[in-house]
């Protein structure tokens, strides 16, 4: 143990996860992922797939669930920086409805664990974000689920944004405060808000 540090987050189920970095006049070595350090850490969770993308500035990617095969998401940030949000959707639980987001970049080697039951999404404020994820089960198509990213009942305070919310999911009229519009994907700008979504 030591290699890591975990904090729990306001919510349950949460947590950032801060690496021990190697550093010298070279450049820098980190253990991206130990499961030893996790399990000792209490986090027993078993990945299945790895995912990364790539996103340009002012894209907003979610908030995205699966709803019969939930996954547990260790997400982190290899070139540029995010803001990474979490939403919860456990019905039984005191957070219900509640959100939490915190910045992952190149620079911090921050990481986010989200467990099964939330939804998740991104906003990228560099020119460029290679994002990653771990994920404890499999892509399942026809189960996605999604929930509005601005839905004023979350109220998630997504850094650098500005725009009205006009009553949906649309991008349309939002853009950071640089002046770079919002891109969504078209099936990003079409989820119901929290009140209409699913509940795990």
């Amino acid at each position: 143990m030591g290699q890591i540090k975990v904090t729990k987050c306001p919510i349950e189920g949460l947590y950032v996860i801060e690496p021990t970095v190697h550093g010298d006049a070279r450049g820098y070595f980190v253990e991206t992922y130990n499961q030893k350090d996790m399990e000792e850490a209490g986090l027993n969770m078993k990945f299945v797939q790895d995912n990364q993308s790539s996103s340009t500035k002012g894209v907003l990617r979610g908030l995205h669930f699966q709803k019969e095969f939930p996954q547990g998401k260790l997400v982190r940030v290899v070139n540029g920086t995010v803001f990474d949000v979490a939403v919860d959707l456990r019905s039984d639980s005191k957070t219900y409805g509640k959100w939490y987001g915190v910045e992952l970049s190149a620079e911090n080697k921050k990481q986010f664990y989200i467990s099964e039951g939330f939804a998740h999404g991104f906003l990228v404020l560099s020119d460029i974000a290679e994002f990653c994820y771990k994920c404890t089960d499999f892509y399942h198509p026809g189960d996605e689920g999604g929930l509005a990213w601005n839905d004023p009942a979350i109220g998630i305070e997504w850094p650098d944004l500005t725009g009205e919310y006009k009553g949906s999911a649309s991008g349309n009229g939002y853009a950071l405060k640089d002046g770079t519009k919002l891109k969504l994907s078209e099936k990003d700008q079409l989820w119901a808000a929290l009140k209409d979504t699913f509940k795990f």
